[in-house]
């Protein structure tokens, strides 16, 4: 006996479709038009890349060929040629401290690599840009020198400092901004003798450093003694090689290198003009408290710097080796060669002194450490005063000053 497919429910149920199964049916189609948008967004994200790629590949166009390729003007030309700039201005500029251009022109053998050590540990610290120029035996510049270097020191990028052996410099004289200039000196006679026997011997880094720096000196000039040197009358111990520290602060001028009035007044003049600071190594830690005060920006944290651990053991390197002090007699005739020298060493420590006073800043500077008998054996010593205008017990008060860092 065949069955009758035709007439079974479940035949019948293709023909005879009840409510429910109608809204089965349109929710299924609903189902697969919401898979769609997902299609498409993989497509979106596809196009996208796509002209990520595009974009990148006409930026190269540009780089190499020097202008944009065609798609990308003709693109720009389609938006408009709105800019950001035009829409919203000129981006905010960073504010900058005040001042932002420092200029220290370092005087030889006045601690300035110390201070150099320091200043390249602040400018990671404090991020500002320190230029440190390796050139030391070039402080005398031609007009076009110094228009170049002006230039070149106008042109780092603020707040920077700029640190160089080298006379000073007028920058208003070539229509820029004048920097703010910075310096530390000390007692001559002590600068010039540390000089003497650091070019001949170095100093604690390796003593075989002086080769390097006087290589065609010869083993009886590195080996003269300093009394010889000074008492017969030496080049390297007379003027104008001993007019050494005012030149760097009377500025370019021929007159400036000659010993006399006129050199010593324009240094002044000058340090009072566009100097912030200028300091006496003596008195270096009183120096690093000024300079954190009055350049917070720059020298902030210095003094903690400096008497750390770590950069006592690099500072102490920097010491001058087989340094002696020369004789009595030796002794007075150099003072009397730098008698301008101390003059504008005597104005800068009592300008500093004053500063001192005006902050409120207690001193921290070192005692003399020679007795008074010492002074008064170079007084019995000395057959004559030194100049008819000046005092014997001012001079003797010199005369302690530069023996106080033997």
């Amino acid at each position: 006996m065949m069955k009758n497919f035709g007439s079974s429910p479940l035949h019948n149920s293709n023909n005879h479709q009840t409510p429910n199964h109608i809204r089965e049916r349109h929710h299924r189609k609903h189902g697969l038009l919401c898979a769609l948008p997902w299609r498409f967004s993989l497509r979106g994200y596809g196009f996208c890349m796509a002209a990520l790629f595009l974009f990148c590949f006409g930026s190269l166009c540009y780089q190499l060929n020097g202008g944009a390729s065609r798609i990308l003007l003709d693109i720009r030309q389609y938006l408009g040629e709105s800019t950001y700039l035009n829409d919203h201005g000129p981006p905010a500029q960073r504010a900058l401290p005040f001042p932002s251009q420092v200029i220290y022109n370092r005087v030889g053998k006045c601690g300035s690599r110390t201070v150099v050590i320091l200043l390249r540990l602040l400018a990671e610290k404090h991020k500002f840009n320190l230029v440190s120029s390796d050139i030391h035996n070039k402080t005398r510049l031609m007009k076009q020198e110094q228009v170049d270097l002006v230039k070149n020191i106008s042109k780092i990028p603020q707040p920077f400092l700029y640190t160089r052996h080298v006379h000073f410099m007028n920058f208003t004289r070539f229509r820029i901004e004048q920097p703010v200039y910075i310096n530390i000196i000390r007692d001559p006679i002590s600068r010039f003798l540390s000089n003497y026997f650091f070019r001949r011997f170095g100093d604690w880094r390796g003593e075989q450093n002086h080769l390097i720096r006087t290589p065609g000196m010869k083993d009886d000039e590195r080996y003269l003694d300093i009394n010889v040197c000074i008492l017969e009358n030496y080049p390297e111990c007379s003027n104008p090689r001993v007019f050494y520290i005012i030149p760097y602060f009377c500025g370019q001028h021929p007159k400036c290198r000659e010993p006399g009035v006129w050199a010593l007044e324009r240094a002044k003049q000058n340090v009072l003009e566009n100097y912030l600071l200028v300091g006496i190594l003596e008195e270096l830690e009183d120096v690093l408290l000024m300079l954190e005060r009055l350049l917070p920006h720059y020298f902030s944290g210095v003094l903690d710097i400096y008497k750390s651990p770590e950069y006592r053991k690099m500072g102490n390197l920097t010491g001058t080796v087989r340094k002696h002090t020369p004789t009595l007699e030796a002794l007075q005739v150099l003072y009397h060669r730098m008698r301008y020298e101390y003059e504008f060493y005597d104005f800068i420590r009592d300008q500093f002194h004053l500063m001192k006073k005006k902050i409120g800043l207690r001193s921290t500077s070192r005692l003399p450490v020679y007795p008074p008998d010492f002074l008064r054996e170079l007084a019995l010593r000395t057959p004559e005063p030194l100049d008819e205008d000046e005092e014997l017990d001012s001079d003797l008060e010199d005369a302690n000053s530069w023996l106080v860092h033997p």
